[in-house]
């Protein structure tokens, strides 16, 4: 196993720019705001690793997947994901206490699928998928899945950040109306994309 500094530096930061924008990191943000943000992390890193280990593993299997198939189900997830923000949020009573998701595996497993089948022929995954083509796997790896657990922690610090400042209601309203926001741009990508 050959590890290239140079190779590793190009994929943290491609894939690190690319994540930034990206729905799975506002959709960490939005799960950071109900659930133990440690417990997501290690469930979106989860993913995260999985998904490079396909990427680089076998590039070319991405396209066996119908890309309206992923995208109905991600949309689906997010969908999901707003409904129970939102309703979480209800009510303009202040004595109200929100719940919040909590045991490890819950927000594990919660975490890691929400981003598994999310990232899905993602532009990180395609684009990890090339670089391990012409730089060499392990560095690639290494690079795109210190990037996206990067990308994925700042989320959720800045959540908990967020979280602490503003009333968990408001938060909550927000992070569901980016999920409603994340669900409707990704069932539009089935028909425009």
């Amino acid at each position: 196993m050959h590890l290239d500094p140079l190779a590793i530096i190009t994929a943290f930061g491609l894939i690190f720019l690319a994540e930034l924008p990206d729905k799975t990191m506002f959709a960490s943000l939005a799960m950071g705001t109900r659930m133990r943000p440690l417990y997501v992390w290690f469930g979106t890193s989860s993913a995260f690793i999985v998904h490079v280990a396909i990427a680089v593993g076998a590039g070319g299997l991405i396209g066996l997947l119908p890309d309206w198939i992923v995208k109905l189900v991600s949309a689906s997830l997010f969908a999901l994901g707003a409904f129970l923000l939102l309703r979480g949020s209800g009510g303009d009573d202040e004595e109200t206490e929100v719940k919040t998701v909590t045991g490890f595996w819950p927000v594990y497993s919660t975490a890691f699928m929400a981003v598994f089948i999310s990232e899905w022929g993602d532009l990180t995954q395609i684009t990890t998928a090339n670089l391990a083509a012409s730089n060499g796997a392990w560095s690639t790896a290494l690079g795109s899945a210190a990037a996206l657990m990067s990308v994925s922690a700042l989320a959720l610090l800045a959540g908990k950040f967020i979280a602490k400042r503003v009333p968990l209601k408001t938060v909550q309203r927000i992070g569901g109306l980016c999920m409603l926001g994340l669900a409707v741009w990704t069932a539009v990508e089935i028909f425009t994309g």
